[in-house]
């Protein structure tokens, strides 16, 4: 079986409305900025990422509560929608975290 976990360190850069899917679940999108320094080949390397996140029932209720700018640590997986387009962040977790 192979392994589909993302744990990233990050700002909330973006949260859409609060919204419902068909079925009545909360649904919450939001945008992730991450920066880090990061070794590789031995050589420091500023990292910059923004992410497409989304998080579904009482974690979207709790996310949409938190403010633009906060730090977060998160953890969840990663999926293309339907229409395949790009690579979304599906949150499972999200805790505080000192950067």
């Amino acid at each position: 079986m192979r392994a589909n976990l993302l744990v990233l360190s990050a700002c909330i850069a973006v949260v859409e409305p609060l919204r419902y899917t068909p079925a009545g679940i909360p649904a919450l999108n939001l945008q992730l900025d991450h920066e880090s320094e990061i070794t590789e080949l031995g050589q420091p390397r500023q990292v910059k990422a923004t992410i497409k996140a989304v998080a579904f029932g009482a974690l979207a209720e709790r996310l949409v509560k938190q403010a633009v700018g906060s730090d977060w640590k998160f953890s969840g997986f990663v999926a293309n929608p339907r229409n395949g387009k790009y690579t979304v962040f599906h949150i499972q977790e999200f805790s505080s975290h000192l950067i």
